[in-house]
């Protein structure tokens, strides 16, 4: 490929390796799951114990559930969404999200007035969502706040020694040489997303252990990214 296409086409190596970050991400999400249902199949082919068959069929049954799970809060928080339109339903935002965090240690409150977002926002949301399961690593609540037209989206975090997630600096969008490393390709993510829709996210704790709080607002030049349906 030569000339003005090759300039339009050609990924930088940056690219090239942010993306290998986010592949990496996602199958480190759903290899252990995909592993689980891997040895219970093998179970089945070689175990006649009718228990033990038993087990590995609920073993089966649980991990293809969880990876499905994760996959589809996978294509919200890092794919195209698949999405016709410009809006993604909250329902459904909501519906994927709850598998993720089902079974663990960390609860989700909803409270949302608009029944759909523009898709680049939601995007936004899911990954300040997962990332702000950072905040509590001993398990808790993390409350998802939505409000009408353009007053932001927020969430807060609290529960046991409670605290603002690692690499806050990059979430809130500041410059860094060169790529992150593995563990820092969401709060990346999270900053090139508000950067792409005018949007910024600050992340506070007034008070130690206490609960945190992670709040997206937009500029006046996010007002033609509309997109919230009430």
């Amino acid at each position: 490929m030569t000339g003005d296409a090759a300039k339009e086409t050609d990924a930088t190596p940056d690219q090239l390796e942010f993306a290998a970050l986010l592949c990496s991400r996602v199958c480190h999400d759903v290899i252990s799951p995909v592993g689980a249902i891997v040895n219970g199949l093998e179970v089945l082919e070689e175990e006649e114990d009718e228990e033990m068959r038993e087990h590995a069929l609920i073993l089966i049954a649980k991990s293809a559930l969880q990876a499905s799970a994760k996959l589809q809060f996978a294509r919200l928080a890092f794919g195209a969404s698949g999405s016709a339109g410009a809006e993604i339903e909250i329902a459904d935002a909501k519906r994927a999200a709850e598998g993720l965090f089902s079974g663990g240690r960390t609860q989700l409150a909803w409270e949302t007035k608009p029944a759909a977002l523009h898709k680049s926002r939601m995007k936004l949301l899911m990954n300040v969502l997962q990332y702000a399961t950072g905040a509590v690593p001993r398990g808790g609540e993390i409350k998802v706040i939505v409000e009408n037209g353009n007053d932001g989206m927020f969430l807060i975090a609290s529960g046991v020694r409670a605290r603002v997630p690692e690499h806050g600096n990059l979430a809130r969008g500041e410059a860094i040489e060169g790529m992150p490393d593995s563990r820092a390709v969401q709060p990346y993510l999270i900053g090139l997303l508000c950067k792409s829709i005018h949007a910024s996210l600050e992340i506070t704790q007034p008070i130690e252990e206490g609960p945190v709080t992670f709040a997206i607002t937009y500029g006046p030049e996010a007002e033609n990214i509309t997109g919230m349906i009430g």
